[in-house]
C-alpha cells in the first residue's frame, strides 16, 4: 500500500486569508496563520543593544507562543513548509520572524508572494517560489529600531518637560508639526478685501450672467478692486454703457478619468466620499483583500496588470457598449515621488464581481468595494466631453486718463454642456452644466444690472484626513501602511481632535509641539523625516548597512539628548490655587497630563487624590 505524501504547508498572516486560501487550493495544502508578528521588541524595555551594532533583542509575545506550539506540531507532519505572507517589508519581515522561530534555514526557506488571492494567482507563486530578501527585512528592521530609539528615549524627555504619560514617534510628530502649523497659520490669517463686478445682459429676450475681466487689455487681478471706492465709480459708468459682443467661441474640452486607487489616495476618496477614516478604509480593505475580493491594499503603484486590462475591455464592451471601450486599455503613471511598495494598484480580482453581485458582510465593506470597482472601471473609460463656449463683451466709454480718450472693458460669459460621458458614467464627479443663449458677433446685449460683490480671503483651511494624507504623500512623511496608524496615533494620545471633519490640536499637543521644536527641531523636520524614508529605502535595494543608518542618526541624537536632560525644566511650572484637598487638608495644584490640566493635592505621593478642573 502506497504511503501517502504530506501535504505542503502554507504560513499566512492572517486567519481569513489562511481560510480564502484554502478555499481555493482544497485538500492539497495545508493552510495555517500565524496571526500577524510571532517575535517582536519587548515592552518593558529598549530592546536594542545600542553598544554592539544596534542589535535587536526580539522576544516572542505571549498571545503567540500557542501559535507557535501549533505551527511547529503541524511542521512535524508537513515538512515542506512554503511563507506566503504579504509582499511588502512588513511581510517580509515576518516571514523572517517565522523562519528564526521555527527553526528553518534561511537561505533555502520558501517564500512566495501575490499581489492578489485567487487561484491563478497563488498557483502561479507556488510554481516560483524564491529565498527570502533580507534587504526587504533590514529595511523593515531599520523602521522599527529607529522608531524604537526614538520614541523610547524622547518620551521621558517629555516627562520631565511636559507630564507623566506622553511620548513621541518620528513621523507621528511630524504630523503633529503639519496640523500644529496649519492652526498657527489660520490665527495669523488677517483677510483681505477684494470685489468683483458682475453683469446680467439681455438679448432677444433671453438673460445671461457675465463677469468683468479685462480693463484696457489687462485682465483684472485679485487685489485690482480692493475697496468699495474703488468699485463705485466704476460701476456707474458700466451701468450706462452700450454693449457689444466681440467675439463667441467654442471649443471642445476633456476631462481625463482618475487612474486607479493607489493606497493613499484610496484613504482619501473613502475619507471624503464615505467618510471613513484612514484606519476604518484600511481595516476594511484588509479584510476585502483577504477575502479575495480586491488586490493587495498597501500600494504606491497605479500599474495595472495585461490581464486586468484585458478583462476590463471585454468587460465594459459588453456592458457599456463599444463607444466606451474605444479608448481603452488606459495605463497611468505613477507620482508618488517615493513609490516603492506593491507593483499593482488597488482593484478587483475580477472585474465581472460588480459591486451588486459580490458576496460581502456588511455595508461598509460593501460601500468600499463598490468605490474600488468604481474607480477601477472608470480609469478604462474613455474621457468625458464638454462643449465649452466663450463669450466676450466689451464696450468703451469716455476716459481724459487714458491716451486714447477712451477705455475699454471687457465681461466674458461661459458655457459649459457635457456632449459624452464617457468614465462620469461610473464615477461620479461634480461638475457645473451652464447654457448660454445662442450669440453672435456684433449682438448688442443690453446690460440689465451690474453688480458689485464684497469678497474677504480665508485662512487656509485645517487638514481633512483627505488632505492630510495628500499632504503627508506630498512631503514623502511615512508610507502608504503608515498613514492610517500615524493619524490613529495622534489622536489617541490627545494630541489632536477632529471638528467637523478637520484636525485641530489639542493644547497638550500644542505644547508637545512647542517643546519638540524648541530642542529636537532637526528630528521633526520634514525634510529630514522624507530623507530618513529615502534612506530605508536605499536599504531596501541593497544599499549599505541598516545598522550604518541608524549610527548615523543615533550617535549625535543621543549626544542631544543628554544635553538636554541636564538643562531642562518644565514647560509649565504647576500652578497654586485656593482649592483645600478634602482628603489630607493640603493646598491643591494645577498639573499638567495626557489629557490636559487637572488638580492634584499637592501632598503628593503621600496623598493622590485629584479632581477634573472645573470649567
Amino acid at each position: 500500500m502506497a504511503t501517502k505524501l504530506a501535504t505542503p504547508l502554507i504560513v499566512v498572516e492572517s486567519p481569513t486569508k489562511a481560510k480564502t486560501i484554502g478555499r481555493l487550493l482544497g485538500d492539497t495544502y495545508t493552510i495555517l496563520s500565524s496571526y500577524g508578528h510571532v517575535r517582536d521588541l519587548p515592552k518593558t524595555k529598549l530592546g536594542i543593544d545600542t553598544e554592539h551594532d544596534f542589535t535587536p533583542q526580539y522576544v516572542t509575545p505571549p498571545k503567540a507562543r500557542p501559535v507557535l506550539k501549533a505551527l511547529k506540531d503541524a511542521m512535524k507532519k508537513h515538512p515542506d513548509v512554503i511563507l506566503a505572507t504579504d509582499e511588502d517589508r512588513e511581510g517580509e519581515a515576518i516571514s523572517w520572524h517565522l523562519i528564526n522561530a521555527l527553526g528553518l534555514d534561511e537561505h533555502k526557506a520558501k517564500r512566495i508572494v501575490f499581489h492578489e488571492i485567487t487561484k491563478t494567482a497563488i498557483l502561479s507563486a507556488l510554481e516560483h517560489p524564491r529565498v527570502l530578501d533580507m534587504n526587504m527585512v533590514n529595511a523593515q528592521q531599520a523602521r522599527r529600531v529607529l522608531d524604537r530609539l526614538v520614541g523610547y528615549k524622547l518620551s521621558p524627555f517629555l516627562w520631565k518637560k511636559v507630564a507623566k504619560g506622553l511620548s513621541a514617534g518620528r513621523v507621528q510628530s511630524v504630523t503633529l508639526r503639519l496640523i500644529v502649523e496649519r492652526e498657527e497659520e489660520i490665527r495669523k490669517f488677517k483677510p483681505e478685501e477684494y470685489w468683483t463686478i458682475g453683469a446680467k445682459f439681455d438679448v432677444r429676450d433671453a438673460t445671461f450672467e457675465a463677469i468683468l475681466s479685462n480693463i484696457n487689455g489687462k485682465t483684472i487681478e485679485k487685489f485690482d478692486l480692493k475697496t468699495a471706492l474703488d468699485t463705485t465709480t466704476l460701476v456707474e459708468t458700466l451701468r450706462s454703457a452700450t454693449y457689444a459682443i466681440a467675439s463667441v467661441e467654442e471649443t471642445r474640452v476633456f476631462k481625463n478619468p482618475p487612474a486607479p486607487f493607489t493606497t493613499s489616495t484610496l484613504q482619501q476618496e473613502s475619507a471624503k466620499r464615505l467618510r471613513y477614516s484612514s484606519s476604518k478604509t484600511m481595516l476594511l480593505a484588509q479584510r476585502l483583500y483577504e477575502v479575495g475580493l480586491i488586490t493587495y491594499m498597501r500600494t504606491d503603484s497605479t500599474n495595472l496588470s495585461t490581464e486586468a486590462l484585458g478583462a476590463a475591455k471585454l468587460y465594459i464592451a459588453k456592458t457599456f457598449g463599444e463607444p466606451y471601450a474605444a479608448d481603452a486599455p488606459r495605463t497611468f503613471q505613477t507620482k508618488s515621488r517615493t513609490a516603492q511598495e506593491a507593483h499593482e494598484a488597488i482593484r478587483p480580482t475580477d472585474v465581472n464581481v460588480a459591486p451588486q453581485l459580490a458576496t460581502i458582510d456588511g455595508a461598509a465593506e460593501q460601500k468600499l468595494y463598490a468605490l474600488i470597482w468604481n474607480r477601477f472601471v472608470a480609469s478604462q473609460l474613455p474621457r468625458a466631453s464638454f462643449d465649452h463656449t466663450t463669450v466676450a463683451i466689451t464696450t468703451r466709454v469716455k476716459d481724459s486718463s487714458a491716451s486714447s480718450g477712451q477705455a475699454t472693458y471687457q465681461f466674458t460669459a461661459s458655457g459649459n454642456i457635457l456632449r459624452f460621458d464617457g468614465f462620469l458614467k461610473v464615477w461620479e464627479q461634480k461638475f457645473e452644466e451652464k447654457t448660454l443663449p445662442v450669440l453672435r458677433q456684433g449682438d448688442a446685449p443690453t446690460a440689465k444690472e451690474i453688480l458689485p460683490e464684497q469678497h474677504f480671503t480665508e485662512p487656509p483651511a485645517r487638514y481633512s484626513e483627505a488632505s492630510l494624507i495628500k499632504t503627508l504623500e506630498k512631503f514623502g512623511i511615512g508610507r502608504p501602511s503608515t498613514y492610517a496608524p500615524t493619524i490613529k496615533t495622534i489622536q489617541t494620545r490627545n494630541y489632536v481632535k477632529k471638528e467637523q471633519g478637520r484636525f485641530m490640536p489639542t493644547e497638550l499637543g500644542e505644547l508637545v509641539h512647542k517643546v519638540l521644536i524648541e530642542h529636537f527641531n532637526e528630528i521633526i523636520d520634514i525634510g529630514f523625516t522624507a530623507a530618513m524614508e529615502e534612506s530605508l529605502d536605499a536599504v531596501a535595494n541593497g544599499e549599505g548597512r541598516w545598522q550604518d543608518l541608524i549610527k548615523n542618526f543615533y550617535d549625535p541624537f543621543s549626544v542631544k539628548l543628554e544635553e538636554k536632560y541636564k538643562d531642562a525644566a518644565k514647560v509649565l511650572p504647576d500652578e497654586k490655587t485656593d482649592i483645600i484637598c478634602d482628603l489630607c487638608g493640603k493646598p491643591m495644584i494645577i498639573k499638567f497630563g495626557r489629557f490636559g490640566k487637572f488638580v492634584a493635592c499637592s501632598g503628593f505621593p503621600a496623598c493622590k487624590n485629584t479632581k477634573k478642573l472645573a470649567g
